[in-house]
């Protein structure tokens, strides 16, 4: 005689329960993100800023000074 087959087995795989944000996460993200761009902002500033002031004492150093659009023009003051 056969015997009967056994109930199968069932395996349910749970996947790992994802992390929780809270606001404390989303805030120091923010804060992080905020001042990432901000010494960003202060380098690429202070860059430009020096480039600037380079060009002009270059330009005063070796008389490079355009002449402005007054002159060109021949336009007098009254």
């Amino acid at each position: 005689m056969q015997q009967p087959a056994p109930d199968p087995i069932i395996v349910r795989v749970l996947a790992e329960p994802a992390k929780q944000t809270t606001v404390v996460d989303v805030v120091v993200g923010a804060l992080g993100l905020t001042g990432a761009l901000l010494l960003a902002a202060v380098i690429l500033g202070a860059l430009l800023g020096g480039i600037l002031i380079g060009v002009k004492l270059f330009r005063a150093r070796y008389n490079l000074e355009p002449v402005p659009d007054s002159e060109s023009l021949r336009i007098t003051p009254q």
